[in-house]
């Protein structure tokens, strides 16, 4: 009976363990992304890159045409302020929806 307690406890272990690699599994089977979701995925990463960078370019542009002469100070600056923007916004997105 003793050979018996051990093999038990051991039985019980694997049991367990199963059934959570069992459940993790069902888990991520419905969790599965579709094409559809990858799309609208890429979709929104897309979105939340260029528009901070079409932002700057137009308020850029808008600020440069203010100034007289010709000068692209403020669009390029605000280009690339987008791009910073853009990037940070996507980092985020991806950490918190991986």
């Amino acid at each position: 009976m003793n050979a018996s307690g051990p093999e038990q406890a051991q039985r019980e272990r694997l049991d367990a363990a199963v059934r959570k690699d069992c459940d993790r599994l069902d888990s991520a089977e419905r969790e599965r992304r579709t094409v559809l979701g990858y799309t609208v995925f890429m979709g929104s990463i897309a979105g939340l890159f260029v528009v901070p960078v079409v932002a700057g370019a137009y308020l850029g542009n808008w600020l440069d045409g203010m100034a007289p002469g010709y000068s692209v100070r403020w669009t390029v600056s605000l280009i690339l302020l987008g791009v910073v923007f853009g990037a940070v916004n996507v980092y985020r997105f991806i950490r918190e929806h991986r």
